[in-house]
């Protein structure tokens, strides 16, 4: 990472799930934190592709892995990873008993069969 451009660490996640899946009632498989404003979003193994999607219509480029026990980055200007970065605001993950995929009660059974589609 080209110093702390694009990450502000005072800035706390926007929810301990996808914002845009909790709000349609959607799933995800794994989720990503933006290191700028906190917008939580899911990975582009999900099927709505959120954090992806808020790069874009944002331009901001960095997230951070908002799964338990990761903290690497991704640098979504030049797709790379870095594995690690400066401690953002806490918490740093979803909570350990949030199921992945999740959130639990959503996620359909075949699940498996939806991400490789």
């Amino acid at each position: 990472m080209s110093g702390e451009n694009g990450i502000d660490p005072s800035v706390p996640p926007s929810g301990s799930g996808c914002a845009e899946c909790e709000a349609a009632g959607g799933w995800w498989f794994h989720l990503r934190r933006c290191a700028q404003c906190g917008h939580v979003g899911c990975c582009d193994s999900s099927p709505a592709k959120h954090a992806t999607a808020h790069f874009r219509e944002s331009g901001h480029r960095l997230v951070q892995s908002f799964e338990p026990g990761e903290g690497w980055y991704w640098d979504y200007s030049t797709n790379e990873l870095y594995e690690s970065g400066p401690e953002l605001a806490p918490p740093v993950s979803h909570p350990a008993d949030q199921p992945a995929p999740g959130p639990a009660g959503r996620v359909p059974d075949d699940w498996a069969r939806v991400l490789r589609a």
